[in-house]
């Protein structure tokens, strides 16, 4: 059976996944905030494993860990959780920017070191749902940018060390997407939100599903995914 280990798994990108993954039967191990998210994921998925650990709080992920029971083995890391907070550099606060850059990179880096055991036995793949922020940066976006930038330099540099341990890595940089995520930025942006022109979250987990699916002897590295109307 395969296993897969998912953040943000309750919303947008992570709650299609999610649902694709758990309806072909596979296992599922869901990251969750706090002790009740993890009730209601595990509700949504039944049959699905929690962990509770605050991505907010990456400095105690291993020290939550320790108190929970690991995989022995673990097919997929899927890094799809984030958070963003718009905002021109002069006004940013260092809050802003701890956040943005502890949920979207750190907590990353350090989930992928605790959980490398599990992917080297199982020779396993490790998703990082990235953003087009992680290619270019525009105006308001710096911390969110320069987060996900940061994120781009993991994967790259976990790539390089893992090859020879058999562990594929893959990063993904959807465009705009339905989501509350979206929604947020919309607000943000002081724009209404509407969905057309964005990409459904759906289509978007078509696209991890492939790369995760694929043969072992082929491994997708980076794939851009844009909306087509």
């Amino acid at each position: 059976m395969t296993t897969h280990l998912i953040t943000g798994a309750g919303s947008g990108i992570g709650a299609a996944v999610a649902r694709r993954l758990h309806a072909r039967g596979d296992d599922l191990i869901l990251v969750a905030r706090d002790a009740g998210r993890a009730k209601e994921l595990a509700g949504r998925y039944p049959g699905a494993g929690t962990l509770v650990g605050d991505l907010a709080n990456p400095d105690r992920l291993s020290w939550a860990f320790s108190h929970q029971t690991l995989p022995d083995r673990l097919d997929t890391l899927l890094h799809i959780a984030g958070v963003v907070d718009l905002g021109p550099v002069g006004e940013l606060t260092t809050k802003a920017w701890r956040t943005q850059l502890d949920v979207n990179l750190v907590a990353p880096a350090e989930l992928t070191r605790l959980l490398l055991p599990q992917l080297r036995v199982s020779q396993g793949h490790v998703v990082f749902v990235n953003s087009g922020s992680g290619l270019r940066a525009n105006a308001d976006w710096s911390a969110y940018a320069a987060s996900k930038h940061g994120l781009k330099a993991l994967a790259d540099a976990l790539r390089a060390e893992e090859h020879g341990n058999g562990v594929r890595v893959t990063s993904v940089y959807p465009g705009r997407t339905a989501s509350p995520m979206q929604a947020k930025v919309h607000r943000q942006e002081g724009k209404a939100y509407h969905t057309s022109g964005l990409m459904d979250a759906e289509s978007v987990a078509t696209t991890l599903l492939m790369a995760i699916d694929l043969p072992r002897d082929a491994e997708v590295q980076d794939l851009t995914v844009r909306p087509g109307r």
